[in-house]
């Protein structure tokens, strides 16, 4: 009888766990709880993938409306010394904008520009997590805060999927200039360096879960375009591809750790997705936690084996360290200057945003 009660008690126990934020609550093979911990909502965006969302109704609360007018307004804002073809953007607020170029999927673009612009500005792409949006990244996280401060330039764009996710498995969305979601996004930096007088050497990509897999996608896609990646709880490029499948499909053997390849496998996956192209690759800085149970942890390594085999760096890093800005635990590895591996211990899906020190790793602050 009291074996039966301890039974009783730890399946209760089991029962009743809270999921905390970002972390699985559901799908298909999935036998852990579901019961999200208070203020958020068990979401499902695929049969075999349901997770803990902020909000308690069955999205995220909207933020405030941003600016959504498409079509340049007749009055400009100061830009300080930015160039011209910054002034017809309203200053320090979300801007919807369109006509960048061939947008397959109908991505939905907009940007956020300072009061003080630099005079070539750096440009940041940051894509949102699944179940997120253009708004819910810019109110969520402190890029556009931090452009006030350094003069720099935000896209934030916004899936057009069904379940908000990016599409990061499509033959199209592989390949350069192949289509799909990241043509649109790179369309949409080309546009920034063409009109707004963006630098081109400082055109960056950042992202988080969806949005950090999206930007391994562009890192990989279009070097040509951008010149570094903030990957922040992703897979490598190449991971989810899902041939002949919807774009933006599910990949579980990719989420599960379970596609274990060796670096030059990896490295063929980039150097396919541009043929001939052998110009300079994106600097990388990857983030994971050890207890990521939606993207498991080995996809961490298998983002090791990948770019230090592009960059040629040692499979051991030159230093592992872990800097004051750091909570306990967290360990930076760094193979070479264009590559730093950053390990969370206890942390979930996804790691805090650290946005002051991508902005140092991008060279921005």
């Amino acid at each position: 009888m009291f074996k039966l009660a301890v039974a009783l008690i730890s399946l209760a126990s089991l029962v009743t766990a809270q999921v905390p934020v970002w972390g699985q609550c559901g799908g298909i093979g999935y036998a852990g709880s579901t019961v999200c911990a208070a203020g958020n909502v068990c979401t499902e965006y695929s049969a075999y993938y349901s997770q803990c969302i902020p909000g308690s109704n069955s999205a995220p609360p909207p933020p405030p409306p941003p600016t959504t007018t498409v079509s340049s307004p007749s009055s400009s804002s100061g830009t300080g010394t930015a160039p011209t073809g910054l002034s017809s953007i309203p200053a320090s607020t979300l801007f919807q904008f369109s006509n960048f170029g061939t947008n397959p999927n109908n991505v939905a673009m907009y940007v956020y520009k300072p009061k003080k612009v630099q005079s070539s500005p750096p440009l940041i792409v940051a894509s949102h997590y699944c179940q997120g949006s253009a708004q819910a990244y810019y109110s969520g996280s402190k890029f556009a805060q931090l452009a006030e401060t350094y003069g720099y330039v935000v896209i934030y764009p916004s899936s057009p999927h069904s379940g908000t996710c990016w599409d990061v498995s499509s033959d199209e969305t592989l390949m350069h200039n192949g289509g799909s979601d990241s043509l649109s996004i790179a369309n949409a930096a080309r546009f920034a360096v063409s009109n707004w007088g963006v630098d081109p050497n400082r055109v960056f990509a950042v992202g988080t879960s969806s949005g950090a897999m999206m930007t391994s996608v562009l890192a990989g896609a279009y070097p040509d375009v951008f010149k570094a990646g903030i990957v922040d709880s992703g897979v490598a490029f190449g991971c989810f591809a899902v041939t002949g499948q919807p774009e933006d499909s599910w990949n579980s053997q990719c989420a599960e750790g379970q596609l274990i390849l060796t670096g030059q496998q990896w490295a063929q996956k980039v150097t396919a997705a541009y043929p001939g192209y052998t110009g300079a690759r994106p600097k990388m800085q990857v983030w994971h936690g050890t207890a990521d149970t939606t993207l498991y942890p080995q996809n961490f390594y298998e983002e090791i084996k990948q770019w230090t085999t592009i960059f040629g760096y040692p499979s051991n890093p030159i230093s592992n360290a872990t800097e004051s800005y750091l909570p306990g635990g967290y360990s930076n590895a760094t193979y070479g200057p264009d590559f730093q591996a950053i390990l969370a211990q206890g942390v979930g899906h996804t790691v805090p945003l650290y946005e002051q020190q991508y902005l140092q790793f991008l060279g921005i602050a």
